[in-house]
C-alpha cells in the first residue's frame, strides 16, 4: 500500500515537472543571467565578409524553426520514455526494447570534492561553459538608430 502510494506521488511529480520543463523554454528558466553577454568569437565576419541582411535574416529563421523542431522533439521522446523505460526489456511487435551500458562518462563530483576535501587542496576548480547561441526574433516597432560616433550628432544619442 505504501508503495503503491509512493510510486503514484513519484509519478505525479515527475509528470508536473515533465509539463513545466515542456511549457517553459529551457531560455526562460536562466534569464536572470539575460543581461549578461559573451564577448564574440575570434572568427566573426569582418565588415567586408558580411553576408547579405536577408542572408542573414534567413539563416537566424532557420535556426529558430530547427531549435522549434528540436524542443518538440524532445518532448516527444519524454513522452514516449515514460512507457518505454518502464518495460522490461524485450520483442515488442516490430519493436526491440534492450538497455545497453553508455561510452558516455562524466566526472563524479562528490567524490571529487571529497578527495579535494581530504588532500586539503580547498575548492574543486571550474571553468565555465562556452557561450551559447541565442536567437530570438525582434520586436517590430524597434528602430536602430546609429550610435553617436557614427553618422548621427552627438545630440540625438543623448
Amino acid at each position: 500500500m505504501i508503495r503503491t502510494v509512493t510510486s503514484r506521488a513519484r509519478r505525479a511529480v515527475r509528470t508536473a515537472a515533465d509539463a513545466v520543463r515542456s511549457t517553459l523554454t529551457p531560455a526562460a528558466l536562466v534569464r536572470s543571467r539575460a543581461t549578461e553577454t559573451a564577448p564574440d568569437p575570434a572568427d566573426v565576419f569582418t565588415p567586408e565578409e558580411m553576408p547579405a541582411p536577408e542572408v542573414i535574416e534567413g539563416a537566424a529563421a532557420d535556426y529558430a524553426a530547427a531549435t522549434d523542431q528540436t524542443r518538440a522533439g524532445d518532448r516527444g521522446k519524454r513522452k514516449a520514455r515514460k512507457i518505454l523505460d518502464r518495460l522490461p526489456a524485450g520483442r515488442y511487435g516490430g519493436w526491440i526494447v534492450e538497455r545497453v551500458p553508455s561510452s558516455r562518462q562524466t566526472p563524479d563530483l562528490e567524490a571529487i570534492r571529497a578527495t579535494y576535501q581530504r588532500l586539503g587542496l580547498g575548492e574543486v576548480p571550474m571553468r565555465t561553459c562556452a557561450p551559447s547561441l541565442r536567437v530570438t526574433a525582434a520586436a517590430a516597432d524597434v528602430v536602430q538608430l546609429p550610435a553617436a560616433t557614427e553618422t548621427a550628432p552627438a545630440s540625438l544619442a543623448a
